[in-house]
């Protein structure tokens, strides 16, 4: 199912429920790209932190292992 698909059955689904319609899909990417650019612009030492390969992922709460 792609974005289009899923954002008709959700326009559908909130109809039926007397909710909001949700927002078309790709309204806010434009936004979020220009922050996200923007914020490499002003942070460019940042990196993002890496995890061990040896290192166990962390599942939550709940998980046991």
């Amino acid at each position: 199912m792609d974005a289009v698909q899923q954002h008709m059955l959700d326009t559908y689904r909130a109809a039926r429920l007397a909710e909001p319609a949700p927002p078309p899909p790709g309204r806010h990417e434009r936004s979020v790209l220009r922050d996200l650019y923007r914020h490499w612009l002003t942070h460019p030492n940042t990196q993002p932190v890496r995890r061990s390969r040896t290192e166990p992922r962390h599942r939550g709460p709940g998980h046991s292992t």
